[in-house]
C-alpha cells in the first residue's frame, strides 16, 4: 500500500468506508467545506468531516479511448482506421485502436474530431469503420467498411493520459490581432482574458500535496465510476501543475459529461467531468481542502508571445476571475471561462450523493502520485 505522508492521522479509509456502509460518513462538497471552515475553523472541520467531494468539467485535450471490434470473417489486421472519417491510432493487435480526442476529421476539419466520436459513442449513436490492411496467411482481408455501436464492441475503455491539471494558467492576448487558440478565440490589445479549472472545486487542489490521491483511487469520470491510474504527463506539482492519468468503462458514462467540442480555428477537444472523493486522513489534508477561491491564484499569460515561457501579465485569484472581470493595465477587462462551474458543482454533488447512498466507497491508493516530479521541455539538438 501508498505510503502515507503528512501530520497525525484522524481516521482510516477503512474507518470512513465502515460509516459509509452505516450510513453515519460526514460528506461535504468542497464549496460547502470551504464555507464550513471559514466558520468553524479547519481543525474542527477536519474533526468533524469525513470526505470532501470535489468537481471539475472541461477541455482535456490528452484524452482518448481504446477500442476492440472483434474479429471480422475472414480476419483483418487494420493497418489504418477511420471512425466516422476521423483516424485512430493503429499500431495496435489486430482490432485494437486508440481514438484521440484531439485527432480531427479528414472530412470536416474541425468541425468534428476524436472527441465527437467518444461523444457519440457513448449517446450509443452508430459510428462508420472504415479499414484497410496489407494482408497476412492469418488474417487475409485487407479492407473493411462497417457500422457499429459502443453495444456491438467488446471492449471501449477511456484512458486519458493527463487530466484535472491542480489550476491552469488563464490567457489573454497583448498583440494587434486576434489569437484562436486552446483556451478560445483571444482578442487583440488585452481585449479578453479566458481560464479553466474549477478554483475552490477542484480535485487536486483540494489534495495539495497528493496525501490521498493515487493509483487505484476511486473516481467520478464522464458519468461513471473511473481510477486514477497513475500521475498525468506533464506532472509539475512543484508549481501546482500536478495532473493525473485516468480509466473507466466507457459503457458507463454518458455524453452529459463526455462533450465533444470544437475551440475555433484551433481543433478538436474532449469535454470530461472527472471528480475526486478527499478523505480527510489529517488536518493537514482538511487545511488544503478549506482553501477558498480568494486564496487560489493564477497567472494571466500573454499567449501572443509564442514561447512555453509566456510573461506573466499579472496574477489573479478565481474569486476574482468568477466575478467576469479583471483590470489590467489600469483597464477593466472581461474574463470568461473555458470550463463549467455549473456541472463542476453537480459532479460533487452527484458524488456526494453516491457516498451518502452507499453506493461508493473510498479507495486506499496503492501508490500516491509523487508530490515532486522534474520537469523537462523539449530540446532541439542539431544532427
Amino acid at each position: 500500500m501508498a505510503e502515507e505522508r503528512g501530520s497525525e492521522k484522524l481516521r482510516s479509509y477503512e474507518q470512513i468506508n465502515a460509516k459509509i456502509k452505516k450510513g453515519d460518513a460526514v460528506v461535504m462538497t468542497a464549496e460547502e467545506f470551504v464555507e464550513y471552515a471559514r466558520d468553524h475553523g479547519a481543525s474542527v472541520a477536519a474533526h468533524e468531516v469525513d470526505v470532501v467531494t470535489t468537481g471539475t468539467f472541461g477541455a482535456m485535450c490528452s484524452s482518448g479511448a481504446f477500442l476492440n471490434f472483434g474479429h471480422s470473417d475472414p480476419p483483418i489486421k487494420m493497418a489504418h482506421c477511420w471512425l466516422n472519417d476521423v483516424p485512430a491510432y493503429r499500431g495496435l493487435a489486430a482490432v485494437d485502436a486508440y481514438i484521440g480526442a484531439t485527432a480531427m476529421s479528414e472530412k470536416e476539419g474541425f468541425e468534428y474530431g476524436g472527441g465527437h466520436v467518444i461523444e457519440d459513442l457513448v449517446s450509443h449513436r452508430q459510428i462508420e469503420l472504415r479499414g484497410d490492411a496489407y494482408g497476412t496467411d492469418c488474417y487475409p482481408r485487407k479492407s473493411i467498411e462497417t457500422a457499429f455501436t459502443i453495444d456491438d464492441l467488446n471492449q471501449a475503455i477511456l484512458v486519458n493520459p493527463r487530466n484535472a491539471y491542480q489550476h491552469y494558467n488563464a490567457a489573454t492576448n497583448g498583440t494587434d490581432r486576434v489569437l484562436y487558440t486552446y483556451m478560445g478565440t483571444l482578442l487583440p490589445k488585452y481585449g479578453n482574458v479566458t481560464y479553466s479549472g474549477a478554483g475552490e472545486l477542484s480535485p487536486l487542489y483540494k489534495d495539495k500535496c497528493f496525501e490521498t490521491i493515487g493509483l487505484g483511487t476511486r473516481i467520478f469520470l464522464g458519468g461513471g465510476i473511473g481510477y486514477v491510474a497513475g500521475e498525468g504527463t506533464q506532472h509539475f506539482p512543484q508549481q501546482q501543475f500536478g495532473t493525473i492519468m485516468v480509466r473507466g468503462d466507457l459503457k458507463q458514462m454518458t455524453s452529459k459529461y463526455l462533450r465533444g467540442a470544437t475551440f475555433h480555428k484551433y481543433g478538436t477537444t474532449l469535454y470530461v467531468g472527472l471528480g475526486i472523493p478527499i478523505p480527510i486522513i489529517n488536518e493537514r489534508v482538511a487545511e488544503s481542502a478549506a482553501i477558498p477561491d480568494d486564496q487560489i491564484a493564477t497567472n494571466i499569460l500573454d499567449y501572443g508571445v509564442p514561447s512555453p515561457s509566456r510573461p506573466s501579465v499579472r496574477t489573479a485569484s478565481y474569486k476574482e476571475l468568477k466575478t467576469g472581470k479583471v483590470t489590467i493595465n489600469g483597464q477593466e477587462v472581461r474574463a470568461s471561462p473555458v470550463s463549467s462551474f455549473k456541472y463542476a458543482k453537480e459532479i460533487a454533488q452527484t458524488l456526494k450523493r453516491w457516498i451518502e447512498e452507499k453506493v461508493f466507497l473510498l479507495t486506499r491508493p496503492v501508490e500516491l502520485i509523487a508530490d515532486h516530479r522534474e520537469f523537462r521541455p523539449l530540446r532541439i539538438r542539431k544532427p
